[in-house]
């Protein structure tokens, strides 16, 4: 029986433009089916809603978020460097030492760095940024599935409230004891750990196929915005003697994404039909070109397990994102630390300067989305191919630019302008493998990114043991080049498997149904 808007299905292999169309049940079959989907852009616009759309407000809660979470989760990358008593550590004598850089001439206007109260060393330092992604990986196939069964509204928001928590009580856990300290991060690595599969979840039912790769830029790209905007104010709430200084990275973080959960619970709905204020004409034009039906999620309990850990593709998406992870979590935790041990940058320089690669990658997140999505739009290219192409250059580009850092050695300059150009090639991960997943298995698009994700930040815990282990409080170049040169040789090796084994085609598992298996 037809419904009152027809579907209009979507090729694989070339992009084409979707949209509501009523049925003209007078007309014949051939003249309904040859009508141009869209003939213009304006009409695009008149018939997916009117501004503000409700994916729209989506998008920039989701973005707000992502922010908000990220911010949450860098800060002690640099609250560390001031919570530390450095004079106390137990650091070799490099003076006689030429693989080091020379220390900076003090002047009248060099404000020294203040030691911090807590005695720990660099594998300590590790263990407790490490913590938090026990329970980051812990939550991500659980925030996938609850999101796809229960939808991703509440998953989303009380991870983020949960983050926000936790990351509150960060200070006063400090002061207690290194396990009480490990234990909240890990608490809140579980509260951050259903965020990306949840929001996967939502997008995969609000967001049209063509649209994915700029929707998803702007709202992951979130993330990068958290970090820009994070690591130079917790760089220089450190430096402030109000209540310590470092705590306030915590409270303040802490505090806003208590505000943010608020606006998400009253904005933010689960899907298109459940949201009461979203135009009709934005509602069909969803639903279509998402072929969203009430009985896709009838069977939404049943998980194809073994399809999905047999899938050569889902394979390759997996190892991809691992050996990226690794290379992002190096440059995230630890290069505050480099700068600071190896280059020598005060903390507040060096606060704003580790923020320049997630400055860049939001940028150019933003651009090669919308380039990609133009290339797809225009038939240049097809899905899989932009798919590879855009995660060659969020893998190969940033390695090289390790490789560079570890070989410049102290010109700082240089450093930074590698940093800067790692930062801004891994913003093109968005419009490669992220957007992945709902093309392999909309229905279960939060599940897979859930397990893909856990994977890959497993690396998240293991490169700072792994780092700490490789320094062993051993400051100097050739030690910290080993790191670089481990992170790009893992992320170069990723990206090949990817353009061997990746694909752009719903997988045959993927609608396989649970009540078909039963009558079987």
């Amino acid at each position: 029986m037809s419904s009152i808007y027809d579907e209009v299905s979507e090729s694989d292999e070339g992009p084409a433009f979707t949209a509501a169309r009523p049925i003209n049940d007078g007309a014949s079959d051939s003249e309904s089916d040859n009508s141009p989907l869209i003939h213009s852009h304006e009409e695009e616009k008149e018939i997916d809603g009117k501004f503000p759309k409700a994916r729209q407000i989506l998008g920039l809660m989701g973005f707000l978020g992502f922010a908000n979470v990220y911010a949450m989760r860098v800060n002690l990358s640099v609250a560390i460097v001031a919570m530390v008593n450095n004079t106390n550590s137990d650091i070799p004598d490099f003076d006689n030492n030429t693989d080091v850089c020379p220390l900076p001439p003090f002047s009248n206007s060099t404000i020294p760095d203040k030691n911090g109260e807590f005695n720990w060393d660099e594998a300590t330092q590790g263990i407790i940024l490490g913590s938090f992604f026990y329970g980051y990986v812990l939550t991500q196939v659980p925030g996938g599935r609850f999101s796809e069964r229960f939808g991703g509204k509440l998953v989303y928001g009380y991870g983020v409230l949960i983050t926000a928590l936790f990351t509150f009580l960060t200070p006063i856990a400090a002061q207690i004891n290194i396990p009480c300290l490990v234990i909240v991060r890990v608490l809140e690595g579980m509260g951050e750990g259903v965020t990306f599969p949840s929001m996967h979840a939502m997008l995969s039912r609000w967001i049209p196929p063509m649209e994915r790769s700029r929707f998803g830029a702007y709202v992951y790209a979130g993330a990068n915005f958290g970090t820009i905007i994070s690591l130079p104010l917790s760089g220089w709430l450190c430096s402030l003697d109000f209540m310590g200084g470092w705590p306030l990275a915590f409270y303040i973080f802490g505090g806003l994404g208590i505000v943010w959960w608020i606006f998400w619970m009253v904005l933010v709905y689960d899907e298109p039909k459940k949201h009461p204020r979203i135009s009709p004409e934005e509602r069909r034009y969803i639903e279509v070109a998402c072929k969203t039906k009430d009985q896709d999620r009838d069977n939404d309990d049943y998980v194809p397990w073994k399809g999905i850990f047999t899938s050569v593709p889902v394979w390759a998406l997996l190892i991809t994102q691992c050996g990226q992870s690794w290379a992002f979590y190096t440059v995230l935790t630890e290069i505050p630390t480099y700068m600071a041990n190896i280059l020598h940058f005060p903390i507040q320089q060096n606060a704003v300067l580790s923020a320049l690669p997630y400055l860049t990658s939001w940028i150019f997140a933003i651009l090669s989305s919308n380039f990609a999505d133009w290339l797809l739009r225009r038939q240049h290219v097809s899905q899989l191919t932009s798919y590879k192409i855009w995660n060659a250059v969020a893998s190969i580009v940033p390695a090289v630019g390790l490789l560079f850092v570890g070989y410049v050695g102290c010109d700082k300059v240089l450093v930074m302008f590698m940093l800067a150009g790692l930062g801004a090639a891994y913003g093109g991960v968005y419009s490669g493998n992220q957007m992945n997943h709902m093309a392999l298995s909309p229905r279960h698009a939060g599940t897979l990114y859930g397990i893909t994700n856990a994977a890959a930040n497993t690396c998240g815990f293991l490169a700072p043991y792994v780092i700490g282990g490789l320094i062993r409080g051993r400051e100097n170049l050739t030690q910290w080049r080993e790191v670089f040169y481990l992170a790009a040789v893992l992320d170069i090796s990723g990206s090949l498997i990817y353009l061997l084994f990746a694909s752009a085609e719903q997988q045959p598992w993927s609608t396989v149904r649970g009540s078909r298996l039963s009558r079987n």
